[in-house]
């Protein structure tokens, strides 16, 4: 029986062409042209195809290992490593920490091949493709920052869950400030910002999602309150605050995102890190980590953020501010505790409105056009409200390590 020959598409052509030289239609430097090749080349190529027929059209290295194939013991060491410590990485992650734990040099494509093998990965079907228009980068560096927080186990239950807000800049999706906090609320963002300050000053505007913490609800427009506190620090800073319509319109933070959950999960499993305090030591090593790899030069080589001006007293723009009247007596109340001021002209301030100041974990400070008061406490506690908290909020409350206490044998309900 004759045996079948399997030919590539290249060398099915190339038969064609031995062919019709046989028939006298073409001439070997005719069928060089054809075939895309010198005419040495060619001539060597009808010698073989005259000495063993059709066979010799075929590439002499079918059926034979590629001289450029990893050895198995590099392939068996690799695959061990993925199984003991890197077992939920994917193929570029995994390839990298190959490379950096064991020197391994090989491509994504062959550690994706060797973990399909394996059963350690599984092709991923296509989505379906969502059209979103795109947009152009800023060209400035500073020019506008996206924020977001990122809700999410970050330490794989090694500690309790919590959020990961970051600042990530359009012209060159670089993380400029991030750090772990236990929900995203008004405090968090604002020390975020600081963060960002300190090392680049003002940018010309942030761009984040409709949270409390930056755009007002339906309730507080019927009370009058028509800006946030993070929205009035922003506008005394000069920064545009912009509120996104969609996730899909912030999506550079977004993606950032992803990828934090990704690689700085991993990270911190493999260096050990378990709690909050910890990973936010960690991040200024991990983000200059991440923005070398994953940053892009943004298109001018002009930094769009302006400097701190002689009037920005941070202390004081950060501060949250409210005002109070007077009592005859000199007396006001703030959250709930009854304060009384102490000045050598009593009578002046009597039914005076004063500026209150307070900033977390610190005092508040008392002001009169400007100039501050003296004060003491009057009484520690007068009264009691409930907590205002909305639902991103309300994540961070747990009463699970409440113990109710057992109600008395005759107790009335039993």
């Amino acid at each position: 029986m004759k045996e079948t020959l399997k030919m590539s598409i290249k060398e099915a052509e190339r038969l064609g062409t031995m062919r019709q030289i046989d028939r006298k239609k073409l001439t070997l430097a005719r069928a060089s042209e054809e075939m895309g090749l010198c005419l040495r080349q060619t001539k060597r190529v009808r010698k073989r195809y005259l000495e063993q027929g059709e066979r010799g059209l075929i590439s002499l290295k079918r059926g034979r290992e590629s001289n450029r194939k990893i050895d198995e013991g590099v392939r068996d060491r690799a695959i061990k490593l993925i199984k003991e410590k890197l077992d939920d990485f994917g193929p570029t992650l995994a390839r990298e920490k190959l490379e950096e734990y064991e020197g391994i040099k090989v491509s994504d494509e062959t550690v994706r091949k060797w973990l399909i093998e394996e059963g350690l990965w599984k092709i991923k079907k296509k989505k379906e493709v969502k059209m979103h228009q795109r947009r152009e980068r800023r060209r400035r560096f500073g020019e506008l920052l996206q924020g977001d927080g990122s809700p999410h186990d970050w330490f794989e239950g090694r500690s309790e869950k919590c959020v990961l807000i970051q600042f990530v800049d359009d012209a060159t999706s670089k993380t400029t400030a991030a750090r772990f906090v236990k929900t995203e609320t008004t405090d968090g963002y604002l020390d975020l910002l600081k963060d960002h300050l300190g090392k680049y000053g003002r940018p010309l505007g942030l761009y984040v999602d409709k949270h409390s913490v930056f755009r007002v609800n339906r309730e507080e427009i019927k009370t009058g309150v028509g800006i946030t506190h993070f929205g009035q620090v922003a506008k005394e800073l000069g920064i545009d605050l912009i509120c996104a319509n969609s996730p899909q319109a912030k999506g550079r933070v977004e993606r950032k995102n992803g990828v934090f959950q990704d690689r700085l999960i991993k990270e911190m499993r493999l260096r050990g890190i378990n709690n909050m305090e910890e990973g936010n030591r960690f991040l200024s090593e991990f983000l200059e980590i991440i923005n070398e790899k994953f940053g892009k030069e943004a298109a001018s080589t002009e930094d769009a953020h302006r400097k701190m001006r002689m009037r920005d007293n941070l202390e004081r723009i950060f501060a949250r501010k409210e005002t109070r009247k007077l009592s005859k007596n000199l007396t006001f109340q703030y959250k709930g505790t009854l304060y009384m001021l102490q000045t050598k002209a009593p009578h002046r301030l009597r039914h005076a409105t004063v500026d209150v100041l307070w900033s977390e974990g610190e005092e508040i400070k008392v002001e009169y056009k400007g100039k501050a008061l003296e004060y003491k406490k009057w009484n520690e506690i007068i009264y009691e409200q409930p907590r205002i908290l909305d639902s991103k909020e309300l994540e961070g409350i747990s009463w699970a390590t409440k113990r109710h206490s057992k109600p008395r044998r005759n107790h009335p309900w039993r």
